[in-house]
C-alpha cells in the first residue's frame, strides 16, 4: 500500500466545539479549527476540495481548508434550530442542509453570502438529507418517520414510511443512484432498489428489512463506493458492515472503548472505513482484514461528524 498524505482529506468534529483536520496515513492532526458557540453536527467538504461545510445549532459555518487562517470564511446564524445534515451539488454552486425547523434548504454558494434560495417544509424535524446523483431529487429523512423524495424543480413530494413509529436517522444512496437505505431509531436498516430515469420520478422497491442494530439506537448508514457493502453504526458501540448482495453480516467493528458510534465513511476505494465514536475517538478499519488500522485522538468529546474525500478518487491508506 502507497502513501495518501496529498490525497486524502479527513476531517473530523464533535461535541468538543472543534474540527480536526488529520493526516490519514499517519494518524497525526495537521490543524484545529474553532467551532464556536456549538457541537458540530455535520461536515462535508465541497467538489473544490478546498471548503469545509459544518453545521452546528442555528448556523453553518464554511471553512477554507487551504488557508492558514482557522476562522471560517463565512458564517450563517439565520436558521432557528440545529442544522443536522449538510451537503453540496456535485458542480458545487450550491448546498443543501436539514434542520430541526422542519425543513430542507438549498443554498446559492456562488457569493460570499449564502442566499437560501429554496425551503421544503415537513412536519418534523428533519435529521438527514442526501441528494441523488441525478442533482434534482433530495431524500429527505424526518423525525415523524416519512422519508421524502422531493424534486427541486418542481416541488413534487412523494413519500414513505418504513416503519410507523420509528424515527429516520439517516439516508445514503449509492453513486449508481441504483439502491437507497436507511435507518431509524429502532435499529432497522431498510433498503430500496431506486430506478432514475432523465425526466422521470425516481421510483423506489423495497427491497430488504435488516434488523441491523435492533433494539438499539440506530445512527448512521452509508454505502460503499463501489457498492458492495452498507455499513450501519448505533448506539451500541458497534459499525457493521453489510454485503449488499444478500445483506449478510461481514464485519462487526467494535472497539473496548467504543461507546455510541455516530458516524462513518468509507474511501474511495471501499477497502477501508473510518468511523467516529462517543469516545473521543475516530477509527481506520481494515475492510479486508478486519482489523483497525489506526485511531485518530484528540478530541475531548464524543465524535460526531467525519468528512472524507479522496482528492482523485482513489485511496489508499497505508498501515503505520
Amino acid at each position: 500500500m502507497s502513501g495518501l498524505a496529498d490525497q486524502l482529506i479527513l476531517a473530523t468534529g464533535g461535541y468538543d466545539h472543534t474540527i480536526k483536520i488529520w493526516q490519514a496515513n499517519s494518524g497525526i492532526c495537521k490543524q484545529t479549527l474553532p467551532h464556536t458557540d456549538s457541537q458540530v453536527n455535520a461536515l462535508c467538504i465541497a467538489p473544490d476540495k478546498r471548503h469545509l461545510a459544518a453545521a452546528g445549532h442555528q448556523h453553518i459555518r464554511m471553512y477554507d481548508l487551504t488557508s492558514a487562517t482557522t476562522n471560517p470564511v463565512t458564517n450563517y446564524e439565520g436558521i432557528s434550530k440545529n442544522v443536522t445534515a449538510v451537503g453540496f451539488a456535485e458542480h458545487g454552486q450550491w448546498m443543501y442542509t436539514g434542520s430541526e425547523d422542519n425543513t430542507a434548504r438549498i443554498w446559492d454558494i456562488r457569493t460570499k453570502t449564502f442566499q437560501c434560495s429554496r425551503i421544503f417544509q415537513v412536519g418534523a424535524s428533519v435529521n438527514a438529507v442526501c441528494l441523488l446523483p441525478n442533482q434534482t431529487e433530495m431524500i429527505v429523512g424526518d423525525q415523524s418517520g416519512v422519508i421524502h423524495v422531493w424534486d427541486v424543480r418542481t416541488d413534487r413530494n412523494e413519500q414513505l414510511i418504513p416503519e410507523t413509529g420509528a424515527s429516520v436517522q439517516s439516508v445514503a444512496v449509492d453513486r449508481d443512484a441504483r439502491m437507497m437505505t436507511a435507518i431509524n431509531n429502532k435499529g432497522y436498516c431498510y433498503v430500496w432498489n431506486l430506478t432514475c430515469v432523465p425526466g422521470e420520478p425516481a421510483k423506489l422497491k423495497p427491497k430488504a428489512r435488516i434488523p441491523a442494530h435492533a433494539p438499539s439506537y440506530g445512527v448512521h448508514c452509508t454505502i460503499s463506493p463501489d457498492t458492495q457493502l452498507m455499513a450501519s453504526c448505533s448506539s451500541d458501540s458497534t459499525c457493521k458492515v453489510w454485503d449488499t448482495e444478500d445483506f449478510q453480516l461481514i464485519h462487526e467493528f467494535r472497539h473496548e472503548l467504543h461507546r455510541w458510534v455516530w458516524n462513518s465513511a468509507f474511501t474511495a476505494d471501499s477497502k477501508y472505513i473510518f468511523t467516529g465514536s462517543s469516545d473521543h475517538t475516530a477509527r481506520l478499519w481494515n475492510l479486508e482484514t478486519g482489523h483497525m488500522e489506526r485511531e485518530y485522538s484528540g478530541h475531548q468529546k464524543a465524535v460526531t461528524a467525519i468528512a472524507l474525500s479522496d482528492v482523485q478518487n482513489v485511496a489508499t491508506v497505508p498501515a503505520s
